[in-house]
């Protein structure tokens, strides 16, 4: 008989808030890079854009720390949440007829990174000072609700942009965020979440993180992380590109990628059930080191075969590698839940840096070596390299 995997009441609350606001975001992030590349952004720029993103979420993250010590963190997770509303109404108000349009378009992305930041830290902080049965499981659920949204949201964006353009998408996302900020503050504020303290302070804070980083620089903690990291690097050159080589490389049309987009999603959901069951039975070390492989394994195989891919061959090497990262990045969080129990804020942080790091300066890497490698090429060497952090990772430490 099927059964789900367990799931404890506060990690349903923070998925169900994390699938909210990725499904209101998720509504017109799927055309992203086709609608910078519609008003004439090179794909080096297109990489600037998501560090732009990106990039702040990893310096701001610290400061949410800090601050998750001192403010409930269920209440910054919901302005976290309330600046991707924002985010949607700076998009429909910008001018982009005038000269400074393009500045305050850069504004609103940072703006985007820095709300992002507030969300991920607290919830990360939530999850870990929380206690769960495995910590691993319980980020596979938190992992997978971007993928959940994935199923429904562009389909639904399609819908608003064909309608009304984008500034009905941005509407909708707009009303949902507001609702999603609604649902998050009041289902996670009287969880059983770590006693904050009011006296915390700039010297506390750099004497926590002293500890934290004293922990982090064992061999045996810090080579798992360094897979996890070259697995998200991975994943940025995919996040910037992957849309922009179905359209370019495979001549996919803009249906044909929605559809595409809305069936990998729906389909990795029972993929993703089978894989929260069994991550709560390895420990985190091995969750890492095997998704790392068959992350850069899926990668190979992907650009190798090129010039064969087909609808359903695509399929099958993004969702193997979709889901060697799920496995992956639940391997990393649960090992800095564990190694960082007594520091679940700053522990928050530091897995929330790992994340945008990774993507940015994948999708800048990528956007500045794709004019003389190619998309074959850089599948390839992308994965060559995650397999051989992957090795000499595991013959360093050990485990």
């Amino acid at each position: 008989m099927f059964t789900l995997p367990k799931i404890e009441k506060i990690t349903r609350d923070a998925t169900i808030s994390h699938f909210l606001l990725m499904f209101g975001y998720k509504l017109f992030s799927l055309y992203f890079p086709l609608f910078l590349v519609a008003r004439n952004f090179s794909l080096p720029q297109v990489g600037y854009t998501y560090l732009l993103i990106y990039l702040p979420i990893a310096l701001f993250a610290p400061i949410a720390g800090f601050l998750n010590h001192k403010i409930n963190p269920a209440i910054l997770a919901s302005l976290g949440i309330s600046g991707y509303g924002f985010y949607a109404l700076g998009m429909i108000l910008i001018p982009h007829q005038i000269w400074w349009g393009t500045a305050l378009f850069y504004f609103w992305q940072v703006l985007l990174g820095i709300s992002a930041a507030l969300f991920f830290v607290s919830a990360r902080a939530i999850l870990m000072s929380s206690p769960l049965e495995s910590h691993d499981r319980a980020f596979g659920w938190f992992y997978t609700a971007p993928f959940y949204a994935d199923a429904i949201a562009p389909a639904v964006g399609a819908l608003f942009i064909w309608k009304f353009n984008f500034i009905g998408v941005f509407i909708l996302s707009l009303v949902l965020q507001f609702f999603t900020a609604i649902f998050c503050l009041s289902q996670l504020r009287n969880q059983n979440i770590k006693p904050l303290d009011r006296c915390f302070n700039f010297q506390k804070f750099c004497q926590n993180y002293q500890k934290v980083f004293q922990r982090l620089k064992k061999r045996e903690i810090l080579s798992p992380i360094f897979i996890s990291f070259s697995v998200l690097l991975l994943g940025g050159l995919y996040f910037a590109l992957f849309v922009l080589f179905l359209k370019d490389s495979l001549g996919w049309s803009k249906n044909l990628i929605l559809f595409y987009a809305s069936l990998s999603s729906f389909l990795f959901l029972p993929l993703s059930i089978f894989l929260i069951k069994h991550l709560g039975k390895m420990k985190s070390e091995k969750n890492i080191f095997q998704g790392g492989l068959l992350v850069g394994l899926c990668s190979i195989l992907f650009g190798a075969l090129l010039p064969f891919l087909n609808f359903l061959t695509v399929l099958l090497f993004d969702t193997g590698r979709s889901a060697a990262s799920l496995v992956c990045n639940s391997g990393r969080s649960g090992l800095v839940s564990q190694t960082l129990k007594e520091n679940p804020e700053e522990a928050g942080a530091l897995d929330t840096i790992f994340s945008p790091l990774g993507i940015a300066f994948g999708a800048l890497i990528s956007g500045l070596i794709i004019g003389f490698l190619g998309y074959q090429l850089l599948f390839i060497f992308g994965g060559a390299f995650v397999i051989l952090v992957s090795l000499l990772c595991k013959k360093l430490a050990k485990f």
